[in-house]
């Protein structure tokens, strides 16, 4: 049984082994590195990543990655291709084939044939004199000194060196493209990372309660409409519904430290003036960032000078932007 120190000791030995295997790939980004780059941006076809065992579940890292920033992209297991999924690749697509050894037996059946369809064959391989890295028109060296492992066997370091090579690709594939965030955001609708990309004021603000009140209504006006709107304040507005203030509860609970008669007051006597308003067409998280520099917990939402409603924190964090 190992001790607490000696566990700690081999995974700690683990990360500096792969890293070392990663700080290594930077002598692999070489021109052939840039030819494949070059390959891809060129072609009208699609990048088809294919693989056996672990190089196969990384390709299917890779292929997500490539797809979400702007590269169309398919996988394909190297075993069922040569099984009746070679028709998944078409005349003009590009095929990178991942593999350490570069040299198993469904690797030297599937190459030959992509050699006589004529598509561009990339590597990215363990094994920079391996047949697959012989037979392809570009080599993506991801050649490891050792695996993780004590034995040298399981893959570990290898798999991490793929799997770095192949951001390597996405993210300089993205760059050439002149990929934005508004780009982003159309592949990635869903979850917290596409709403803070895409999700405006406008598409929460309709969901609340409109609470506003006139200048001379009463106090009592003002408590009822912040209480039955349950967002903690209201508007002020004049006749032309234009913003003139803001009452929160926080105004409330002042006025009665201040001991201010309620019956003779009314809400232009307790409202702040020239509240904070966002438009309805600013994104959701950039008003999120101004609630939290301002430390408040709700926004005005005008258009036009025009009152529209309020935004809340908790309507956004409902959305899960944080």
């Amino acid at each position: 049984m190992k001790t607490k120190n000696e566990i700690k000791e081999i995974a700690i030995n683990a990360i500096k082994i792969e890293l070392n295997s990663i700080n290594r790939l930077i002598n692999s980004v070489n021109d052939d590195f840039v030819l494949a780059v070059n390959f891809i941006l060129n072609s009208p076809g699609r990048l088809i990543v294919t693989g056996i065992g672990k190089s196969a579940i990384i390709a299917q890292k890779i292929v997500a990655t490539l797809n979400s920033t702007g590269t169309p992209s398919v996988y394909m297991h190297a075993a069922d291709a040569i099984h009746g999924d070679l028709g998944i690749i078409q005349k003009d697509d590009i095929v990178m084939c991942l593999s350490k050894s570069g040299n198993t037996p469904e690797i030297k059946v599937l190459v030959p044939l992509l050699k006589m369809r004529g598509n561009k064959l990339i590597s990215l391989c363990g094994n920079i004199d391996s047949y697959l890295a012989l037979q392809s028109d570009c080599i993506l060296d991801a050649t490891v000194e050792k695996e993780a492992c004590s034995n040298n066997l399981a893959p570990t370091s290898s798999t991490t060196a793929h799997l770095v090579m192949g951001d390597a690709l996405a993210v300089a594939l993205l760059e050439c493209r002149g990929f934005t965030e508004k780009d982003f955001a159309q592949y990635h609708p869903g979850g917290a990372l596409g709403k803070k990309l895409y999700l405006k004021v406008s598409d929460i603000v309709l969901n609340n309660e409109k609470p506003k009140v006139k200048a001379t209504d009463s106090i009592r006006t003002v408590i009822i409409e912040i209480s039955s709107k349950r967002l903690g304040a209201t508007a002020v507005v004049d006749n032309d519904n234009k913003i003139i203030g803001i009452i929160t509860d926080g105004d409330l609970r002042r006025m009665l430290e201040k001991n201010i008669d309620m019956t003779s007051s009314v809400a232009a006597d307790i409202m702040s003036v020239s509240p904070k308003t966002v438009a309805p067409d600013m994104l959701a998280a950039e008003a999120l960032r101004i609630m939290e520099s301002k430390n408040i917990t709700s926004l005005v939402v005008c258009e036009n000078e025009q009152y529209i409603g309020f935004i809340h924190l908790h309507d956004i964090l409902k959305e899960g932007i944080l």
